[in-house]
């Protein structure tokens, strides 16, 4: 991938020039970013998945290494302490490689402890940033103080032509693998089995995965985080969701499609209609614009695919109004996307901190900042069938606004949503989802 290595190095300093203003404002000499380490299953001597420090992701690509850390002071090179032990249990991590090794002084350690020696050996105006129960106890002098933090968070919500090029290739191998996914559903697998297309599509691992995959068939499609792998197919296929992505040196995509099993049905009609609006949505994510406003005309947008198709009765204005929209579409528009899925910053109010919150109606979005240059968004509007808040909804006042019988015949397809990964640029959205579907 060599365009991740032209673009490596304007992207470090990028993090070093943040590193360095953030490190003014919390008053410490210097930082070290611990990389983690996996936990014991309970009694047993199985360990969790492990995950890295997206802190030290952040400075380079991630090798999904235990032990390791980074320690930068301004105006030096940082330093990379990296845990190789001498072991026959597992397999030991390679030498480090790559196009970014010329950027750090790297040190092996074979013992986790040494670790400790290639650190300053005062610490007392050292912040570390890891999580607090796996730190050593070596004298630092703050642990992820939030003066240090606040503008970190902010800062990586903007991405570097770096880090945009890792969610690009991200992309690409998540939608080689949505492709096999719905060619096994097409074809009638399980659950199980469109998961194990999808793995091969990617050509990634369970492990790999920047989050627990979503593939629901027929009714399941109604749970949000649906996360369970039926192996075997329903008796009768009536759709298929799928939210998945894959990852990049650390990055991630996320991306939800839906489908009919009846091409030309009513649900298929249904998926078509807010497919078309959602790559309106899409062209919204404009700099300047603010999140909660795309939320918003979402809402407005689903409603009027609700009365298009007589599930309503009343005006979409009326079902946004009385809240009979958040029935069908219970959950935010989406989030910042990169280092983490739901990638960190997306309620605060600024690079010192604070939370901007959501509306106090739509309590689940996760994204209340006004769009920026490089903030990576999701995009992802639903309509569900969700039989927990339907009997709720019929239940209470708004009960005469639904048209019931149309409602119960969508039951069974559970719900739709549609995903696609946007950035804000100067010139407008880039939609990265979409790029991706569109190429050969």
């Amino acid at each position: 991938m060599p365009q991740l290595a032209l673009n490596y190095p304007s992207h470090l300093q990028t993090v070093k020039a943040t590193f360095d203003q953030a490190m003014q404002a919390a008053s410490v000499d210097g930082v070290a970013i611990y990389s983690g380490h996996a936990r014991l299953q309970f009694l047993d001597d199985m360990h969790y998945p492990f995950r890295a420090n997206p802190h030290l992701k952040w400075w380079l690509p991630d090798s999904g290494n235990e032990y390791c850390w980074i320690y930068y002071a301004p105006g030096t090179k940082p330093k990379l302490v990296f845990y190789q032990p001498d072991d026959y249990w597992y397999l030991p991590p390679s030498d480090p490689s790559g196009f970014w090794v010329e950027h750090f002084d790297i040190c092996i350690v074979r013992q986790s402890e040494q670790a400790r020696g290639e650190l300053p050996g005062d610490l007392s105006r050292t912040a570390v940033l890891g999580e607090p129960e796996l730190l050593p106890d070596w004298g630092f002098g703050a642990i992820n103080p939030d003066t240090l933090i606040n503008p970190l968070h902010w800062r990586r919500g903007r991405k570097t032509a770096y880090e945009l090029e890792c969610m690009t290739v991200a992309t690409q191998r998540g939608v080689a693998a949505h492709r096999a996914a719905e060619a096994a559903f097409r074809d009638g697998a399980s659950e199980y089995e469109i998961q194990q297309a999808y793995l091969l599509g990617a050509g990634q691992t369970d492990d790999e995965m920047p989050y627990g995959n979503i593939v629901g068939l027929n009714e399941h499609g109604a749970v949000l985080h649906y996360q369970h792998l039926d192996k075997t197919p329903p008796a009768q296929l009536h759709s298929f969701l799928i939210d998945a992505g894959a990852s990049c040196a650390g990055y991630a995509c996320d991306i939800t499609r839906s489908y009919s099993a009846n091409p030309g049905d009513k649900f298929d009609q249904m998926i078509q209609a807010l497919d078309q609006h959602q790559q309106e949505m899409c062209a919204g994510v404009q700099v300047g614009t603010p999140y909660p406003d795309l939320h918003l005309d979402a809402h407005r947008r689903v409603a009027g695919i609700l009365s298009d198709f007589d599930l309503v009765s009343v005006s979409p204005e009326e079902a946004v109004a009385s809240g009979v929209t958040s029935t069908f579409y219970p959950h935010g528009l989406g989030h910042l996307l990169g280092l983490q899925v739901h990638d960190v910053g997306g309620h605060q109010a600024g690079p010192e901190g604070g939370i901007a919150p959501p509306p106090k109606e739509h309590p689940f979005l996760r994204m209340t900042q006004t769009l920026d240059a490089g903030h990576v968004v999701t995009i992802e509007p639903g309509i569900y069938f969700i039989p927990s808040l339907l009997d709720k909804l019929r239940s209470g006042a708004n009960a005469a606004a639904v048209n019931w019988d149309e409602v119960n015949e969508m039951l069974p397809c559970g719900g739709i949503r549609i995903e696609d990964n946007v950035v804000a640029t100067p010139e407008g959205p880039r939609n990265l989802t979409r790029a991706a579907f569109a190429a050969p």
